[in-house]
Formats: C-alpha cells, sequence, structure tokens
C-alpha cells in the first residue's frame, strides 16, 4: 500500500472548508478505485484561525479517520502551516494545498502519473494567467519574479504554486532546511530535485475572501529576496560609490565657479548632496539591519509552530468522556 498525504494549512477558511472535503474525497475516491494500492490521510493545519475552522475540523475528524489536523497556539502564518504539516505528514507521497479550491483537486490523478513512475520527483502547477486578480498586483507579482530570478542564483518560476505532489525523498529534503524565516517558493526550488511543471488557467475561490492583503504580500515578496539573496547588501556598495563620485564632482564644481566667478559657491549643492548621502547611509543601514535581524531571529532558536491541539487530543478526549 501507499500512502499519500493531503498537507492543507488553513485560515479562516469556515465557508469554503465543506465544499473542498466534499471535492477531495470525490477525486481520491475516485484515484483509489483506479489504483487500489493507495491509501490517503487529509492532514489539516489551522493557523490560529477566528472562525468556525476549527470545529469544522473536529467534526470531520468525529465522522472520518482519515482526517488528521494539527491546530497553532496562535497564527504563526502559511510559512509554519506547510512546514507542520510536512513534517507531521505520514505518506510515501505528500501533496500541499490551499483549502480554497483555487488548487483544484482535480490535478491530483494527473499528478500521481507523473511522480508514481520515478521520472519526476515533484509536479507542480504553474499559473498561466491571473485572471481576477487586479493588474496592480498582477504587475508586482510579475516584476516580483522578473527582480527575484535576477539577483538570486535560486530560479523561481514565474506563476509556480504551493501547490504541489512530492515525494517523501523530497518532503525529507526540504524539511532538513529548518531555518525559522521560511520562504516555501525558494525552498522547493533550491532543493532540486526533478520537477514537472503543470500550467493552468486561475481560478477564483467560490466562497469567502483571502487573507492575503497586498501589504502581506508585499512583505512575503521581501522574504523572498532575504532569504535567497545577498544582492541588496551589493547595492550598498555601489550606493556608496555613487554617493562618493558625486560628492568629489560637486566639489571640484564649487571650485571652479569660485575659480572663473567672483561669487561664492552656495551652501545650497553641499546640503542637499549631504542630505541625498545620510538618505542613502539609512537606507544602507536599513537592509543591513534587515538581514541581522533575521540572523537574530535564527540564533534565537525559536520553534516554528506551536501545536495548541491535534486530532489525537481530540479522540483521545472523546474516549475518555
Amino acid at each position: 500500500m501507499k500512502l499519500i498525504s493531503v498537507v492543507v494549512p488553513c485560515y479562516n477558511e469556515q465557508e469554503v472548508l465543506p465544499m473542498f472535503y466534499e471535492e477531495i474525497t470525490k477525486v481520491t475516491g475516485e484515484m483509489k478505485e483506479k489504483n487500489p494500492e493507495l491509501e490517503f490521510e487529509y492532514l489539516f493545519i489551522n493557523d490560529g484561525s477566528k472562525d468556525r475552522t476549527l470545529e469544522i475540523f473536529r467534526e470531520l475528524a468525529s465522522k472520518d479517520k482519515r482526517v488528521r489536523y494539527i491546530s497553532f497556539s496562535r497564527n504563526f502564518g502559511k510559512e509554519s502551516g506547510i512546514y507542520a504539516g510536512l513534517k507531521n505528514s505520514k505518506g510515501d507521497y505528500v501533496v500541499v494545498m490551499d483549502a480554497d479550491l483555487q488548487h483544484p483537486p482535480a490535478f491530483l490523478p494527473q499528478m500521481y502519473d507523473y511522480v508514481k513512475d520515478g521520472e519526476y520527483d515533484c509536479a507542480t502547477t504553474r499559473r498561466i494567467s491571473r485572471q481576477g486578480e487586479s493588474k496592480v498586483r498582477s504587475f508586482f507579482a510579475r516584476m516580483f519574479y522578473k527582480i527575484m530570478n535576477k539577483i538570486s542564483d535560486t530560479e523561481i518560476v514565474d506563476g509556480a504554486q504551493d501547490f504541489r505532489f512530492m515525494t517523501r525523498q523530497m518532503v525529507d529534503a526540504v524539511l532538513s532546511m529548518s531555518e525559522y524565516n521560511r520562504f516555501s517558493k525558494g525552498i522547493f526550488s533550491w532543493v532540486g530535485f526533478r520537477v514537472k511543471y503543470m500550467p493552468y488557467e486561475n481560478v477564483e475561490r467560490p466562497a469567502g475572501t483571502t487573507s492575503w492583503s497586498f501589504w502581506g504580500l508585499f512583505k512575503y515578496s521581501l522574504e523572498g529576496i532575504m532569504a535567497f539573496s545577498t544582492f541588496p547588501l551589493a547595492v550598498s556598495i555601489f550606493m556608496g560609490i555613487i554617493c562618493l563620485v558625486l560628492s568629489v564632482i560637486v566639489f571640484m564644481a564649487g571650485i571652479a565657479v569660485s575659480l572663473v566667478t567672483d561669487k561664492k559657491f552656495s551652501g545650497f549643492a553641499g546640503i542637499s548632496l549631504a542630505l541625498a548621502i545620510g538618505g542613502i547611509q539609512l537606507g544602507c543601514m536599513g537592509i543591513m539591519g534587515q538581514y541581522i535581524s533575521k540572523m537574530y531571529l535564527e540564533v534565537k532558536k525559536r520553534p516554528i509552530y506551536i501545536a495548541g491541539e491535534t486530532d489525537e487530543d481530540f479522540r483521545n478526549k472523546d474516549k475518555v468522556e
């Protein structure tokens, strides 16, 4: 028998969870009919949801033994949810997908076909359109991938999703990177392995609203840049050189003006240059501060997540009662 673990990080997904469960059980049921050797487990991660997400997990776990869940003590973020799901998965293969049905379960049979014969270690989807997104958000998303691939040695495919079907070997490789500041898109790419990219059109949520704001995505993109590139640190060197050249030019220009004319060199240009240099210095210090802050969090060795409740706690409680 081969076990497939379906890992589903969730945050405030009460509206879409029943639809997701119905769809995922339907698709995996069809897969088992075609491949009798397959078994499934559904590992839900509650990332500190404030709605009925945890209650729905309990309801599903009470009627379906394949359902497992881990409920965090607070909101730790999607990256922690993915890590917790991978770490606690038991399958020979592991699927990571969202509960909002923007990662269609219908892709799972094809993903399994790509991976089961050993031709690929991972099958993932690549979004080829951003229909339903605002033009501003789509523009910045494309710019992020372009910039990231220019300044980093780790290539991240434009439109690549967290929706992945992976072998246990690849999952173990991802888990070996136990860093606190996680950027899964970069980690999945960095570990290598043979990846099959499956293009698909963007799918809108059937219910609920996304928890990702523009500002949240912007901060997440900065996390990715700092996690897989030191280019911003090199930028501070170039900015320092530019400031030095400008200061020499302004100084020489001031002397020339004083020699050619009887006018004294105005202090305005000097003050403007000083302000510009000061601003650049502060910017460079900010860049270095961001990297230092990441180092600070890493050396503290805090846990990536804390579990407040699991399906085992829930089932044991029912037995006692």
